[in-house]
């Protein structure tokens, strides 16, 4: 009972507290370090107690209080100890049990994407810090090993700390040069949620953060075209929700979801958000990727065929300022519906196989094309090596499936 608690709050309430903790004492490795105090001695705490009534308030006080005396245990062994630290330490009141948890995660977001970090490392640092995603994850999202990922958190930490970067949300002409970084964490950070079809893994809540977290953005810089991008990609997928599940619990494919289901309120803001992208820069990366969602979105019925030949064209587009192997994978689905499976073969195999040995989509695309084409046994050890890496339960019911109708 006291681990299952202590996940609970930690999945819903890491990023909020780490933030905060950052935010108050300007150090990085201090806010985790402190984190993961409070957690250790929670679960001492718990286990006597039973979790408290406020989990989450529990947690920040009590490593607001572990970094406050990891400082004081500083100045005590160097005399001389920092401005900052000290500072930290005099002027910051300790939490009392009914003080809120001070919400500072865009502001880490932009402290993360600073300049300062190598490109490469920005969204993993803000993954790590701001979401609570474990290296693993996110080693996994980037299709890297997970020492170098590791090794790239050390050195971004590293680069903040030694630039002294500030803790605040910069001026608005510092923002274009972090806006890449700060929309691919959003992006990966909800693809954690979006993947979790029955929305019962342990990072659901991303997705009602990043409704909020675009929506802020999209407010602070109503000019830059991939923010209103961001904003509409994230309402639409959330759209679509109600109808990913079916009555059994077992993932429905987008083709096959029902309109009706869908959550119009959703789908008319994503539309405004676009709107707006299209009108600022039509042919940005994720404008193209917002065009896609949207023509899913226009479908209004079941009996109305997919939109594959538009999908496809998108996709085309999306190539040509975007080139990677995720674009490659998503658009060999379309492929395979207006040019066949060997066509889609032929793309899916083109593809270096080595990074995306732990990506779940490219496996279960490739055992779907594969089956199709008639390469059962092929398919059979490609939906393995897809079920090996699986972690939600309506997406393993549907992976299931698909393998056993290869067997009967």
């Amino acid at each position: 009972m006291t681990s299952a608690a202590l996940g609970l709050v930690f999945r819903e309430a890491s990023g909020r507290i780490v933030a905060a903790l950052a935010s108050r004492f300007r150090d990085l490795d201090l806010a985790e370090d402190s984190f993961a105090d409070a957690c250790a001695r929670a679960l001492e705490a718990w286990s006597r107690e039973g979790p408290p009534r406020d989990a989450a308030a529990w947690l920040y006080r009590t490593a607001y209080r572990c970094a406050v005396d990891t400082l004081r245990r500083r100045r005590t062994e160097h005399r001389f100890a920092p401005e900052l630290q000290r500072n930290a330490i005099e002027e910051q009141p300790l939490p009392d049990e009914w003080t809120p948890i001070p919400d500072e995660r865009l502001r880490l977001i932009f402290v993360c994407c600073h300049p300062a970090v190598a490109l490469d490392a920005r969204a993993a640092l803000t993954l790590r810090l701001v979401c609570g995603l474990a290296t693993r994850e996110i080693a996994r999202a980037f299709l890297l090993a997970e020492p170098t990922l590791a090794q790239r958190l050390i050195r971004a930490k590293r680069k903040i700390a030694e630039a002294g970067v500030s803790f605040e949300v910069p001026e608005p002409e510092a923002w274009p040069e972090r806006l890449d970084a700060v929309l691919s964490t959003i992006e990966i950070a909800y693809g954690r949620a979006h993947e979790d079809a029955a929305g019962s893994g342990p990072h659901f809540n991303y997705a009602a953060e990043m409704l909020e977290i675009t929506r802020v953005l999209a407010e602070l810089l109503p000019h830059e075209a991939e923010t209103a991008a961001m904003a509409a990609i994230v309402r639409f997928a959330e759209a679509r929700r109600p109808a990913r599940v079916d009555a059994h619990g077992i993932m429905i494919p987008l083709a096959d979801q029902d309109p009706a289901a869908w959550v119009e309120p959703l789908i008319a803001d994503a539309r405004r958000y676009l709107d707006r992208a299209v009108s600022l820069r039509p042919r940005a990366p994720r404008v193209l990727q917002a065009s896609i969602h949207a023509a899913w979105c226009a479908r209004r019925t079941l009996a109305e065929p997919p939109p594959w030949s538009e999908i496809l064209a998108l996709y085309d587009e999306l190539l040509r300022v975007r080139d990677d192997s995720i674009v490659r994978l998503n658009r060999a689905v379309a492929l395979a519906e207006v040019r066949g499976v060997d066509a889609a073969l032929a793309e899916i195999e083109s593809l270096a196989p080595r990074p995306l040995d732990d990506f779940l989509p490219y496996h279960a695309v490739r055992a779907d094309l594969l089956c199709r084409a008639g390469r059962c046994d092929e398919a059979l050890v490609a939906y393995d090596a897809a079920l090996a890496l699986v972690a939600t339960s309506a997406e393993r019911l549907w992976l299931e499936r698909q393998r056993a109708a290869l067997t009967e």
